[in-house]
């Protein structure tokens, strides 16, 4: 029995703590390991990770590579890219002072043939290499170090190296600090809580984990046979009473997402880690893992519990829809180069429509709340520009030039692309509603695809994926109609075309309108106000009044309708009076020369959701049953 930490909440959460023993300070072999496994062919990698200057955001790393080819050069990479991420991050540049050693301690000479790796030669069968790393950003991707916890991200921590990605894994974890302790979906080895393994560098690099003083909040959950654990790590500054109350909502979230698939998946050891972490020098992000997930912000549980839950909720229904619903271009996963996928538009989109959905069905938001989202969903995939350029595949295939990718040059994205989480989830509310009235729905098609894609797999093996066209054949046998299927996937997944949303939102008794549209409108830009100098801090939109009259991000707007503008307000007060069609005068100044334009003001296309109920229309019974066989709960 565990002793609870904090205020008691409901008896099926206990929340628990097992500090590390204390640890010496670093020696030159970082940490002593745990006993190595009886010599067998092959010897797993080693690892072993210590924090000595956490305060300056460094971890001493060292890895052992034993039974190595002699007289083969080994080459040790560091990844290029990251499970989950889809753009290139060069976590290479964060390493410095890399020395190797041989069995018998002797130093190897190594050599840098890239920016992303070193070659050892002349060693005898055992190559021992040591490095310090930086890492000072709390997110999903990268490494962060601090006095208050080390957030490994391992891709952006630990080095591979290749011809050796098949072999057994075991990590030693080095804490500062007495009172910190391990969250990871890792396996821990018997008999020494500071030592972990893993199968193979796949399960390895797909595995974050959090060293720190944490509670932790832990719950059964039996379903398909078989009783799991699922477990909350909270690392924030809060109060107990507030992570209980949300451990509370986490569990009903979890048990929505069961109830859409039926069960829980087969957590490769029994058990699925939330690894929260909510301190304000974090970075915003959550991260999707085969039996954990990453969920991270600067924000607080007293400020914002709900929109963190909104993120646990989107990275729990990972756990069936990409880490084991599978689209086939991403496996297996490259850590040495961008991974594109063309089905992100599913793995990502039906995830980010979901996510609001099961928080909605737990009865933890409102319908209003949950009609704002779906028209906000709406809204970006009728007035997106990008689908004059490319389709939801298409859009999935840009993930490596947006997914939190770098660049300094300008780019035309406002104006090109959508994202293929909100198309994806604008594809994934059409659908639902569509199935619906055929007498399915889309929580029918997920299980279909589970059963066939997520279910079957055992034992972190390497996953038979599905492609674009294997999800449209599935969508034919849902419906029972292969024609219906492969018209929809014709218009709305490999074509451009927006779905009808307002008549498919009226069937459930929401109306779909234009949220302004008497206020005359130039465009949804941003204005920057700079020593009386109000210049346009956006890119113009196609098709927008601005965009036809030329003005461009950089423009210097002088002025409106013969008034002058010096702040961004002025540009407001301007255009007070007039009406869609008015004709009005602009004057600006680009790139050193002052220009004219006449605008046709426009009226906004922004559209709002509104119940029926709330605008004066009449709800039928048939639209209470149509709600509530949508947004009704589904936990057992």
């Amino acid at each position: 029995m565990v002793a609870a930490r904090g205020s008691a909440i409901a008896a099926a959460i206990v929340v628990t703590a097992a500090p590390l023993a204390a640890q010496p300070a670093a020696t030159a072999d970082v940490c002593r390991p745990a006993a190595a496994p009886p010599a067998a062919a092959p010897r797993p990698v080693q690892y072993q990770v210590a924090f000595p200057n956490a305060a300056h955001h460094e971890a001493e790393v060292q890895v052992t590579f034993a039974d190595v080819p002699r007289g083969r050069p080994l080459e040790v990479r560091m990844s290029r890219s990251s499970p989950g991420r889809y753009a290139l991050h060069e976590f290479a540049k964060n390493v410095y002072d890399v020395r190797a050693t041989d069995g018998q301690g002797r130093a190897l000479r190594v050599t840098r043939p890239d920016p992303y790796g070193w070659t050892v030669a002349g060693h005898d069968g055992t190559v021992r290499v040591r490095y310090t790393i930086f890492g000072d950003r709390a997110d999903g991707t990268y490494l962060a170090v601090d006095r208050t916890h080390a957030h490994m991200n391992m891709p952006a921590t630990f080095m591979f190296a290749r011809g050796l990605e098949q072999r057994p894994i075991r990590l030693t974890i080095c804490a500062p600090d007495s009172s910190w302790t391990v969250a990871t979906q890792l396996a821990p080895v018997q008999g020494d809580a500071r030592t972990f393994s893993a199968p193979h560098l796949q399960y390895f690099m797909d595995s974050p984990t959090e060293v720190s003083d944490h509670e932790t909040y832990t719950w059964p959950v039996t379903s398909g046979g078989r009783t799991q654990t699922i477990r909350l790590t909270l690392h924030h500054t809060g109060t107990r009473d507030e992570g209980a109350r949300y451990a509370e909502m986490v569990k009903k979230v979890v048990a929505e997402q069961e109830g859409i698939f039926g069960e829980l998946a087969a957590y490769d050891f029994g058990t699925y880690t939330f690894l929260a972490d909510y301190l304000p020098w974090d970075d915003g992000d959550g991260m999707e893992h085969r039996n954990s997930t990453v969920v991270i912000s600067s924000g607080s549980l007293a400020e914002n519990a709900m929109g963190l839950l909104g993120t646990v909720s989107h990275e729990f229904f990972h756990s069936w829809n990409v880490e084991r619903i599978r689209p086939q271009s991403l496996e297996p996963f490259d850590f040495e180069r961008a991974n594109m996928s063309g089905e992100l538009w599913l793995a990502e989109g039906f995830t980010q429509y979901y996510g609001p959905l099961a928080i909605r069905r737990a009865g933890l938001t409102t319908d209003e709340q949950f009609v704002r989202t779906v028209a906000g969903t709406a809204n970006a995939v009728i007035n997106g520009p990008g689908r004059r350029y490319f389709s939801p595949v298409e859009m999935s295939q840009q993930a490596p030039f947006v997914d939190a990718a770098r660049s300094i040059d300008p780019q035309n994205k406002a104006n090109t692309f959508i994202s293929y989480y909100t198309w994806g989830a604008g594809v994934a509310l059409a659908l639902d509603l569509e199935l619906r009235t055929r007498g399915k729905s889309l929580d029918d098609f997920m299980r279909a695809m589970w059963a066939a894609y997520g279910k079957p797999q055992r034992n972190y093996a390497p996953v038979q994926g599905y492609t674009v066209a294997d999800a449209r054949r599935v969508l034919g046998q849902v419906a029972g109609d292969t024609a219906w299927a492969n018209g929809f996937f014709a218009r709305h997944v490999t074509g451009r075309e927006a779905p009808d949303y307002a008549a498919l939102l009226a069937r459930a008794g929401i109306l779909l309108r234009p949220a302004e549209p008497d206020v005359a409108w130039m465009g949804d830009v941003r204005w920057a106000d700079e020593e009386g100098r109000v210049t346009l801090a956006s890119s113009a939109i196609v098709g927008t009044p601005l965009y036809e009259a030329g003005l461009e991000n950089g423009d210097r707007l002088v002025s409106v309708d013969g008034r002058p503008v010096s702040s961004a307000a002025d540009v407001t007060a301007a255009l007070e009076g007039h009406r869609p069609g008015d004709r009005v005068p602009l004057v600006f100044e680009s790139r050193g020369s002052t220009r004219n334009a006449m605008v046709t003001l426009a009226a906004s296309p922004r559209l709002e959701g509104v119940l029926f109920e709330d605008a004066g229309r009449p709800v039928t019974e048939e639209i209470r049953q149509f709600r509530a066989a949508w947004l009704g709960s589904r936990a057992k």
